[in-house]
């Protein structure tokens, strides 16, 4: 019986703590633009690529 109330103890714990850390991250943006990253390397980086020929070209 007392291994019964300690896995229900357990469970318990292991449940609060995967919510605080879904709540820790909701907050702290994790969720907050998961359709971009998708689309970023489809995006030119011509304004980038441009700026690092003009260091080059001035060194």
């Amino acid at each position: 019986m007392s291994s019964l109330v300690s896995l229900i103890l357990l469970s318990l714990c292991l449940g609060f703590a995967a919510w605080f850390l879904f709540l820790w991250a909701a907050k702290s943006g994790q969720f907050d633009d998961a359709e971009r990253p998708k689309y970023r390397m489809l995006d030119d980086d011509d304004e980038e690529s441009d700026k690092k020929d003009d260091q080059k070209r001035k060194t």
